[in-house]
């Protein structure tokens, strides 16, 4: 802009030179003319630019993976002069690049155009319209305003695929971790009087002495052992050599794996755990219902600066009311190794999903291996793009 203001003053101050200095009319007319179109441009966009209003709505606020999603975009404004067409630049997000939309027609005070984009990946996110540009016909002003509006929340799901159903730890289907959950002194949920058969370890010796009769304890028993499932939510690992632009891709692998076993156990009418911990910590049960999980997975930022060997430690003590343990993550160490071990000795079947580009990397074969030989199921799952 301003070097088509420049070379437009130049013009003007040649053009009015010459005609003062010889008298020529048709020099003055020119510069007048000049001025009279950097009068009018300037006008015009001083003009739209009070008045103009953008508008845009989704076709949908949540959508699955995959899907194309199309956004109505409306531009207005009030000016009597004309403009040229309004420049539309759009805000980045993970599934819509910033670009530019450049509207056609010269002169309209309204214009609409349909946006279309493909939900790629996972996720909350605002796209629309993060700023405009109102200019002149010709050229010479340009000002730029951002639109009065935060934007329309779109939430991309993720699509649940086939997994196999778990396997609970040894036993009749749960009834050895109803004995063990029976057996835990810490979780006591009531006493009551001593009854022909009660096992000596559970009496209340203080309630006894208290109320000068034999009191026991009486414990909450689970109907089914519930499967507890830990999702891995710190930045994602990506592999030497690898594009970092794939790292969504991950996400969306370990996003989609979750939702893929809790589903699996749902449909399998088996209790579901699965604690999330970030930005939106919370503690899903089945018993939400998988639309609720979908949401709160798109949410997931993946910003998790905790180590995630501390996320599973916190789950030991409740590994005695469980008989499945599924861990989701794209990293493994030595660390997180004796971790899974351990959990995997005190009782529950242990799986494992490793999310990578590439299953043959070379740290994780050793690891894979002791895993393995522990007796813990190992799978990976390979990101798609």
């Amino acid at each position: 802009m301003r070097k088509a203001n420049f070379t437009l003053g130049v013009c003007f101050g040649f053009f009015l030179l010459c005609a003062l200095s010889m008298g020529n009319r048709a020099y003055l007319l020119i510069s007048i003319i000049i001025a009279l179109a950097w009068v009018f441009s300037f006008a015009s966009v001083r003009m739209a630019e009070k008045s103009v209003k953008v508008e845009n709505a989704l076709s949908g606020q949540k959508v699955n993976r995959g899907e194309v999603v199309s956004m109505d975009i409306a531009v207005s404004h009030k000016s009597p002069l004309p403009i040229a067409p309004v420049a539309l630049r759009m805000r980045a997000t993970s599934n819509t690049p910033a670009g530019t939309i450049h509207l056609t027609q010269l002169g309209k005070r309204r214009q609409r155009v349909t946006h279309r984009f493909a939900a790629d990946h996972v996720g909350a996110m605002f796209p629309g319209v993060d700023s405009y540009v109102v200019s002149d016909v010709f050229g010479f002003f340009k000002r730029e305003h951002q639109p009065d509006m935060a934007g329309q929340e779109l939430l991309v799901l993720p699509v649940p695929f086939e997994v196999e159903p778990l396997t609970f730890a040894a036993g009749d289907m749960g009834v050895e971790t109803m004995k063990r959950a029976m057996e835990d002194p810490s979780s006591p949920s009531d006493i009551r009087q001593w009854q022909q058969g009660d096992p000596l370890k559970r009496i209340h010796w203080k309630a006894s002495a208290r109320k000068r009769e034999i009191m026991v304890r009486q414990f909450e028993e689970p109907a089914l052992p519930d499967a507890l499932i830990l999702l891995d939510t710190s930045p994602p690992h990506l592999s030497p050599g690898i594009d970092p632009a794939r790292a969504p891709y991950l996400c969306d692998a370990l996003l989609e794996t979750a939702a893929s076993v809790v589903s699996c156990q749902i449909r399998q009418d088996n209790p579901v755990r699965m604690p999330l911990v970030g930005d939106r910590p919370m503690e899903y049960s089945s018993r939400m219902g998988l639309p609720l999980l979908l949401e709160e997975l798109a949410r997931c930022t993946f910003n998790e600066t905790e180590r995630f060997e501390r996320v599973m430690m916190l789950q030991m003590p409740e590994l005695r009311k469980t008989g499945a343990v599924v861990i989701i993550t794209t990293r493994l160490r030595s660390e997180m190794v004796e971790v899974i071990v351990r959990m995997k000795r005190m009782g529950p079947n242990v799986r494992l999903y490793l999310v990578t580009f590439d299953p043959a990397e070379e740290p994780f074969a050793p690891l894979v291996a002791r895993l393995q030989h522990a007796g813990i199921e190992v799978n990976y799952v390979t990101p798609q793009g």
